[in-house]
Protein backbone atom coordinates (compact mmCIF):
# COMPACT_ATOMS: atom_id res chain seq x y z
CA UNK A 1 0.00 0.00 0.00
CA UNK A 2 0.92 3.44 -1.33
CA UNK A 3 1.45 5.73 2.61
CA UNK A 4 -0.13 9.01 2.60
CA UNK A 5 1.08 12.07 4.92
CA UNK A 6 -2.03 11.24 6.83
CA UNK A 7 -0.88 7.67 7.90
CA UNK A 8 2.45 8.72 8.67
CA UNK A 9 1.66 8.90 12.48
CA UNK A 10 0.43 5.54 12.50
CA UNK A 11 3.80 4.46 11.74
CA UNK A 12 4.53 5.98 15.29
CA UNK A 13 2.30 4.67 16.91
CA UNK A 14 2.21 1.10 16.42
CA UNK A 15 0.05 -0.78 19.15
CA UNK A 16 -1.19 1.96 21.18
CA UNK A 17 -3.11 1.95 24.38
CA UNK A 18 -6.41 2.29 24.89
CA UNK A 19 -7.05 4.95 27.58
CA UNK A 20 -5.06 8.29 28.03
CA UNK A 21 -1.62 7.92 30.01
CA UNK A 22 -0.80 9.37 33.57
CA UNK A 23 2.63 10.52 33.92
CA UNK A 24 3.98 6.91 35.25
CA UNK A 25 2.55 4.96 32.39
CA UNK A 26 4.84 3.79 30.43
CA UNK A 27 2.94 2.23 27.26
CA UNK A 28 2.41 3.71 23.92
CA UNK A 29 1.39 7.75 24.13
CA UNK A 30 -2.30 7.95 22.27
CA UNK A 31 -2.93 10.95 20.68
CA UNK A 32 -5.82 13.12 21.46
CA UNK A 33 -7.79 16.48 20.03
CA UNK A 34 -5.92 18.29 22.59
CA UNK A 35 -2.37 17.45 21.93
CA UNK A 36 -3.47 17.55 18.42
CA UNK A 37 -4.57 21.03 18.66
CA UNK A 38 -2.10 21.95 20.66
CA UNK A 39 0.60 21.08 18.27
CA UNK A 40 -1.13 22.36 15.12
CA UNK A 41 -0.65 26.16 16.42
CA UNK A 42 2.79 25.65 17.72
CA UNK A 43 5.35 25.11 15.18
CA UNK A 44 8.32 22.79 16.25
CA UNK A 45 12.11 24.06 16.01
CA UNK A 46 14.40 21.18 15.52
CA UNK A 47 17.90 22.28 16.88
CA UNK A 48 19.88 19.91 14.84
CA UNK A 49 19.08 17.55 11.83
CA UNK A 50 21.95 15.86 9.43
CA UNK A 51 19.99 15.51 6.30
CA UNK A 52 22.39 17.35 4.17
CA UNK A 53 25.41 14.57 5.16
CA UNK A 54 22.40 11.64 4.29
CA UNK A 55 22.05 13.72 1.12
CA UNK A 56 25.28 13.96 0.20
CA UNK A 57 26.43 10.15 0.52
CA UNK A 58 22.97 8.11 -0.25
CA UNK A 59 22.42 10.18 -2.81
CA UNK A 60 26.01 12.20 -4.42
CA UNK A 61 24.53 15.59 -3.11
CA UNK A 62 21.53 15.04 -5.90
CA UNK A 63 18.22 16.20 -5.11
CA UNK A 64 17.12 14.87 -8.82
CA UNK A 65 18.33 11.40 -7.32
CA UNK A 66 16.99 11.38 -3.84
CA UNK A 67 14.07 13.56 -3.81
CA UNK A 68 13.07 14.90 -0.35
CA UNK A 69 9.60 16.35 -1.50
CA UNK A 70 8.76 12.69 -1.66
CA UNK A 71 8.56 10.18 0.67
CA UNK A 72 12.00 8.42 1.71
CA UNK A 73 11.76 4.86 3.57
CA UNK A 74 15.87 5.21 3.54
CA UNK A 75 15.29 8.73 5.69
CA UNK A 76 14.10 9.68 8.53
CA UNK A 77 13.47 13.22 7.29
CA UNK A 78 11.75 14.16 4.34
CA UNK A 79 9.24 17.23 3.83
CA UNK A 80 6.16 14.87 3.68
CA UNK A 81 6.69 14.10 6.91
CA UNK A 82 8.29 17.08 7.97
CA UNK A 83 4.90 19.20 7.59
CA UNK A 84 2.85 16.03 9.64
CA UNK A 85 5.27 16.51 12.27
CA UNK A 86 4.39 20.29 12.62
CA UNK A 87 8.12 21.33 12.00
CA UNK A 88 8.25 24.71 10.95
CA UNK A 89 11.82 25.70 11.77
CA UNK A 90 14.75 23.34 11.24
CA UNK A 91 18.61 24.17 11.68
CA UNK A 92 20.03 21.98 9.00
CA UNK A 93 23.26 20.57 10.04
CA UNK A 94 26.30 21.14 7.95
CA UNK A 95 28.53 18.29 9.58
CA UNK A 96 32.00 16.99 7.88
CA UNK A 97 33.73 14.43 9.59
CA UNK A 98 36.83 15.46 11.60
CA UNK A 99 39.21 13.27 9.28
CA UNK A 100 38.03 16.30 6.62
CA UNK A 101 40.45 18.53 8.91
CA UNK A 102 43.27 15.88 8.96
CA UNK A 103 43.03 15.58 4.76
CA UNK A 104 42.95 19.26 4.66
CA UNK A 105 39.47 19.69 3.53
CA UNK A 106 37.58 20.43 6.15
CA UNK A 107 36.17 23.93 4.90
CA UNK A 108 35.78 23.17 1.30
CA UNK A 109 33.70 20.29 2.33
CA UNK A 110 31.42 22.63 4.88
CA UNK A 111 31.06 24.99 1.98
CA UNK A 112 29.84 22.37 -0.06
CA UNK A 113 27.26 21.27 2.65
CA UNK A 114 26.49 24.73 3.11
CA UNK A 115 25.64 25.35 -0.57
CA UNK A 116 23.71 21.70 -0.67
CA UNK A 117 21.27 23.37 2.44
CA UNK A 118 21.06 26.33 -0.59
CA UNK A 119 20.18 24.07 -3.09
CA UNK A 120 17.73 22.11 -0.79
CA UNK A 121 15.76 25.85 0.26
CA UNK A 122 15.90 26.43 -4.32
CA UNK A 123 14.42 22.98 -5.09
CA UNK A 124 11.25 22.98 -2.64
CA UNK A 125 10.27 27.09 -2.67
CA UNK A 126 6.90 26.27 -2.03
CA UNK A 127 7.61 24.26 1.39
CA UNK A 128 11.51 25.52 2.59
CA UNK A 129 12.62 29.12 2.67
CA UNK A 130 16.03 30.24 4.23
CA UNK A 131 16.41 32.27 7.35
CA UNK A 132 18.96 34.12 8.46
CA UNK A 133 17.51 35.88 11.60
CA UNK A 134 14.05 35.28 13.91
CA UNK A 135 12.05 38.06 11.68
CA UNK A 136 13.33 35.77 8.92
CA UNK A 137 11.91 32.88 11.05
CA UNK A 138 8.62 34.64 11.90
CA UNK A 139 7.69 35.58 8.52
CA UNK A 140 8.49 32.35 6.76
CA UNK A 141 5.78 31.03 9.81
CA UNK A 142 3.58 33.64 8.61
CA UNK A 143 3.89 32.64 4.71
CA UNK A 144 3.56 28.89 5.58
CA UNK A 145 7.76 27.99 4.86
CA UNK A 146 9.57 25.44 6.55
CA UNK A 147 12.17 28.29 8.31
CA UNK A 148 15.39 26.33 7.51
CA UNK A 149 18.57 27.73 9.34
CA UNK A 150 22.29 26.81 8.97
CA UNK A 151 24.26 25.30 11.97
CA UNK A 152 28.19 24.20 11.67
CA UNK A 153 29.01 21.29 13.61
CA UNK A 154 32.39 21.08 14.82
CA UNK A 155 35.01 24.01 15.08
CA UNK A 156 37.76 22.04 13.10
CA UNK A 157 35.78 23.23 9.93
CA UNK A 158 36.98 26.73 10.86
CA UNK A 159 40.37 25.65 10.59
CA UNK A 160 42.07 27.70 13.61
CA UNK A 161 40.65 31.20 11.24
CA UNK A 162 38.56 33.50 12.67
CA UNK A 163 38.44 34.80 8.80
CA UNK A 164 36.90 31.39 8.15
CA UNK A 165 34.41 31.25 10.88
CA UNK A 166 33.25 35.43 9.46
CA UNK A 167 32.89 33.62 5.76
CA UNK A 168 30.77 30.60 7.94
CA UNK A 169 28.83 33.22 8.85
CA UNK A 170 28.47 35.44 6.10
CA UNK A 171 26.99 32.34 4.14
CA UNK A 172 24.41 31.80 6.18
CA UNK A 173 25.82 29.90 9.43
CA UNK A 174 24.05 30.83 12.50
CA UNK A 175 25.48 28.45 15.15
CA UNK A 176 28.70 26.62 15.14
CA UNK A 177 29.16 23.82 17.78
CA UNK A 178 32.87 24.37 18.96
CA UNK A 179 34.24 20.28 18.42
CA UNK A 180 32.73 17.38 17.40
CA UNK A 181 34.13 14.03 18.60
CA UNK A 182 37.57 14.64 18.70
CA UNK A 183 39.35 17.79 20.57
CA UNK A 184 40.66 20.27 18.77
CA UNK A 185 43.69 22.38 20.02
CA UNK A 186 41.75 25.13 21.18
CA UNK A 187 38.34 23.12 22.77
CA UNK A 188 38.01 19.95 24.60
CA UNK A 189 35.69 17.46 23.16
CA UNK A 190 33.71 15.49 25.61
CA UNK A 191 34.54 11.82 23.62
CA UNK A 192 38.30 12.42 23.79
CA UNK A 193 41.29 13.62 25.42
CA UNK A 194 42.15 17.56 26.63
CA UNK A 195 43.99 18.95 24.21
CA UNK A 196 42.97 22.24 25.38
CA UNK A 197 42.40 22.40 29.18
CA UNK A 198 38.87 23.14 28.38
CA UNK A 199 39.24 26.10 26.00
CA UNK A 200 42.81 27.61 25.21
CA UNK A 201 43.37 31.75 24.48
CA UNK A 202 42.30 31.30 20.91
CA UNK A 203 39.46 29.16 21.73
CA UNK A 204 37.76 32.22 23.97
CA UNK A 205 38.39 34.23 21.35
CA UNK A 206 36.11 32.23 18.70
CA UNK A 207 33.52 32.74 21.52
CA UNK A 208 33.64 36.68 21.75
CA UNK A 209 33.90 36.92 17.92
CA UNK A 210 30.57 34.30 17.48
CA UNK A 211 29.11 36.92 20.14
CA UNK A 212 30.11 40.11 18.12
CA UNK A 213 29.13 38.46 14.48
CA UNK A 214 25.81 36.90 16.52
CA UNK A 215 26.14 33.68 15.82
CA UNK A 216 25.30 31.23 18.59
CA UNK A 217 27.23 29.47 20.63
CA UNK A 218 27.01 25.60 20.49
CA UNK A 219 28.39 23.52 22.94
CA UNK A 220 27.13 19.94 22.11
CA UNK A 221 29.98 17.61 21.99
CA UNK A 222 32.24 19.59 24.05
CA UNK A 223 33.72 18.18 27.77
CA UNK A 224 32.20 19.37 30.82
CA UNK A 225 35.38 22.04 31.33
CA UNK A 226 34.86 23.57 28.50
CA UNK A 227 31.05 23.36 28.78
CA UNK A 228 31.91 25.59 32.04
CA UNK A 229 34.67 27.53 30.76
CA UNK A 230 32.44 28.92 27.64
CA UNK A 231 29.85 29.83 30.03
CA UNK A 232 32.46 31.88 31.93
CA UNK A 233 33.35 34.05 28.83
CA UNK A 234 30.47 34.16 26.86
CA UNK A 235 28.30 37.60 26.58
CA UNK A 236 25.44 35.91 25.25
CA UNK A 237 23.12 32.73 25.72
CA UNK A 238 24.64 29.49 24.37
CA UNK A 239 22.59 26.51 23.12
CA UNK A 240 23.21 22.83 23.34
CA UNK A 241 21.86 21.93 19.80
CA UNK A 242 21.61 18.44 20.57
CA UNK A 243 22.58 16.84 24.00
CA UNK A 244 20.65 15.29 26.83
CA UNK A 245 20.71 14.53 30.37
CA UNK A 246 23.59 12.83 32.16
CA UNK A 247 22.39 12.20 35.39
CA UNK A 248 19.34 10.06 33.37
CA UNK A 249 21.84 8.49 31.02
CA UNK A 250 25.82 8.55 31.95
CA UNK A 251 27.06 9.53 28.65
CA UNK A 252 29.97 12.14 28.44
CA UNK A 253 27.35 13.81 25.55
CA UNK A 254 25.42 14.37 27.92
CA UNK A 255 24.93 17.55 30.21
CA UNK A 256 25.49 17.52 33.78
CA UNK A 257 23.70 18.90 36.60
CA UNK A 258 25.83 21.70 37.31
CA UNK A 259 26.13 22.71 34.06
CA UNK A 260 22.60 22.56 33.36
CA UNK A 261 21.93 24.46 36.73
CA UNK A 262 23.80 27.78 34.87
CA UNK A 263 21.30 28.01 32.39
CA UNK A 264 19.40 30.32 33.66
CA UNK A 265 21.85 32.53 34.41
CA UNK A 266 23.14 32.44 31.32
CA UNK A 267 19.69 32.41 29.47
CA UNK A 268 20.66 29.12 27.10
CA UNK A 269 18.92 26.31 25.93
CA UNK A 270 19.18 22.54 25.93
CA UNK A 271 18.06 20.96 23.32
CA UNK A 272 17.23 17.41 23.88
CA UNK A 273 18.73 14.77 21.53
CA UNK A 274 16.70 11.65 20.60
CA UNK A 275 19.76 9.47 20.01
CA UNK A 276 18.34 5.97 21.80
CA UNK A 277 22.39 5.75 22.82
CA UNK A 278 22.23 9.11 24.67
CA UNK A 279 18.91 8.91 26.25
CA UNK A 280 18.77 4.85 27.22
CA UNK A 281 20.74 4.42 30.00
CA UNK A 282 21.15 0.61 28.48
CA UNK A 283 21.89 2.06 25.34
CA UNK A 284 24.09 4.47 26.46
CA UNK A 285 26.65 1.55 27.50
CA UNK A 286 26.35 -0.34 24.28
CA UNK A 287 27.14 2.59 22.32
CA UNK A 288 29.91 3.73 24.11
CA UNK A 289 31.82 0.38 23.68
CA UNK A 290 31.24 0.78 20.32
CA UNK A 291 32.44 4.30 19.69
CA UNK A 292 35.77 3.87 21.42
CA UNK A 293 36.00 0.95 19.12
CA UNK A 294 35.55 3.34 16.69
CA UNK A 295 37.94 6.07 17.42
CA UNK A 296 40.83 3.60 17.77
CA UNK A 297 39.61 1.74 14.21
CA UNK A 298 40.07 5.74 12.67
CA UNK A 299 43.45 5.75 13.94
CA UNK A 300 44.97 2.08 12.60
CA UNK A 301 42.79 2.32 9.64
CA UNK A 302 43.51 5.54 8.52
CA UNK A 303 40.10 6.66 8.40
CA UNK A 304 38.87 4.82 5.71
CA UNK A 305 35.47 4.52 6.64
CA UNK A 306 33.92 1.11 4.67
CA UNK A 307 36.99 -1.03 6.52
CA UNK A 308 36.04 0.47 9.90
CA UNK A 309 32.45 -0.52 9.33
CA UNK A 310 33.54 -3.79 8.36
CA UNK A 311 36.14 -4.63 10.94
CA UNK A 312 33.90 -3.14 13.96
CA UNK A 313 30.99 -5.12 12.07
CA UNK A 314 33.85 -8.08 12.77
CA UNK A 315 34.15 -7.08 16.40
CA UNK A 316 31.05 -6.61 18.02
CA UNK A 317 28.88 -8.61 15.89
CA UNK A 318 25.16 -7.73 15.59
CA UNK A 319 24.42 -6.72 19.57
CA UNK A 320 22.06 -4.68 18.95
CA UNK A 321 21.50 -1.51 20.79
CA UNK A 322 17.91 -1.52 23.25
CA UNK A 323 15.59 1.48 21.73
CA UNK A 324 14.21 3.13 24.22
CA UNK A 325 10.76 4.60 23.41
CA UNK A 326 9.49 8.13 23.36
CA UNK A 327 9.42 8.15 27.69
CA UNK A 328 12.77 8.09 27.91
CA UNK A 329 13.07 11.31 25.85
CA UNK A 330 10.73 12.65 28.36
CA UNK A 331 12.37 11.72 31.06
CA UNK A 332 15.21 13.39 29.81
CA UNK A 333 12.98 16.52 29.26
CA UNK A 334 11.32 16.28 32.75
CA UNK A 335 14.69 16.30 34.31
CA UNK A 336 16.30 19.38 31.96
CA UNK A 337 13.17 21.45 33.32
CA UNK A 338 13.76 20.22 37.05
CA UNK A 339 17.18 21.70 37.10
CA UNK A 340 17.31 24.12 35.02
CA UNK A 341 14.02 25.69 34.47
CA UNK A 342 11.19 25.86 32.14
CA UNK A 343 13.13 28.23 29.96
CA UNK A 344 15.62 26.62 28.94
CA UNK A 345 14.63 23.36 27.39
CA UNK A 346 13.96 22.46 23.74
CA UNK A 347 14.27 19.73 20.61
CA UNK A 348 17.13 18.58 19.05
CA UNK A 349 16.56 15.80 17.07
CA UNK A 350 19.63 14.40 15.63
CA UNK A 351 17.36 12.88 13.18
CA UNK A 352 19.26 11.11 10.13
CA UNK A 353 22.42 11.63 12.06
CA UNK A 354 21.91 8.59 14.18
CA UNK A 355 20.68 5.16 13.68
CA UNK A 356 18.67 3.81 16.49
CA UNK A 357 15.76 5.98 17.85
CA UNK A 358 13.15 5.60 20.57
CA UNK A 359 9.96 4.04 19.63
CA UNK A 360 7.30 6.52 18.51
CA UNK A 361 10.21 8.76 17.46
CA UNK A 362 11.35 7.18 14.76
CA UNK A 363 11.20 10.20 12.35
CA UNK A 364 10.39 13.61 12.00
CA UNK A 365 5.96 12.75 11.77
CA UNK A 366 6.03 11.47 15.36
CA UNK A 367 6.80 15.12 17.18
CA UNK A 368 3.09 15.04 17.50
CA UNK A 369 3.52 12.45 20.47
CA UNK A 370 6.07 14.17 22.34
CA UNK A 371 3.38 16.88 22.50
CA UNK A 372 1.17 14.38 23.87
CA UNK A 373 3.59 12.75 26.24
CA UNK A 374 4.29 16.54 27.92
CA UNK A 375 0.69 17.22 28.27
CA UNK A 376 0.33 13.53 29.99
CA UNK A 377 3.04 14.62 32.60
CA UNK A 378 0.87 17.81 32.98
CA UNK A 379 2.68 20.63 31.02
CA UNK A 380 0.45 23.28 30.19
CA UNK A 381 0.50 24.58 26.82
CA UNK A 382 2.60 27.47 27.32
CA UNK A 383 5.33 25.19 28.71
CA UNK A 384 4.79 22.84 25.43
CA UNK A 385 4.88 25.87 23.45
CA UNK A 386 8.27 26.80 24.96
CA UNK A 387 9.91 23.51 25.16
CA UNK A 388 8.72 22.78 21.24
CA UNK A 389 9.89 26.36 19.87
CA UNK A 390 9.84 29.39 22.17
CA UNK A 391 12.91 29.00 24.11
CA UNK A 392 15.09 29.00 20.94
CA UNK A 393 13.55 31.68 19.46
CA UNK A 394 14.07 33.79 22.29
CA UNK A 395 17.45 32.70 22.39
CA UNK A 396 17.87 33.55 19.11
CA UNK A 397 16.95 36.33 19.58
CA UNK A 398 19.06 37.79 22.50
CA UNK A 399 22.04 36.58 20.51
CA UNK A 400 21.18 38.91 18.25
CA UNK A 401 20.71 41.83 20.11
CA UNK A 402 23.71 41.22 21.58
CA UNK A 403 25.58 41.53 18.44
CA UNK A 404 23.97 44.94 17.90
CA UNK A 405 25.04 46.23 21.02
CA UNK A 406 28.43 45.81 19.85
Amino acid sequence: MKLTSAFLPLLCLAMAAPTPLNAKDRGPIVLTDQARQIHAKTPVADGHNDLPWEIRTKGDSNLDRLDIGQLQPSLQTDIPRMKEGGVGIQFWSVWVPVSTARRGTALLTTLEQIDLVKQMVRRYPQDLRLALTTDDINQCLTDGKIASLIGVEGGHCIEGSLATLHQLYERGARYMTLTHSDSLDWADSATDDSRAGGLSEFGKEVIREMNRLGMMVDISHVSAETMHQTLDTTAAPVIFSHSSCRAVANHPRNVPDDVLERMPKNGGVVMINFFSGFVVPEASDVYTKKFNLRKKLEQELNDDDEAIKRRLEELTGDKPMPTGTIHDVLDHIDHAVKVAGIDHVGIGSDYDGVSVLPKQLEDVSCYPYLTQGMLDRGYTEEQIAKVLSGNILRVMKAVEEKAADN
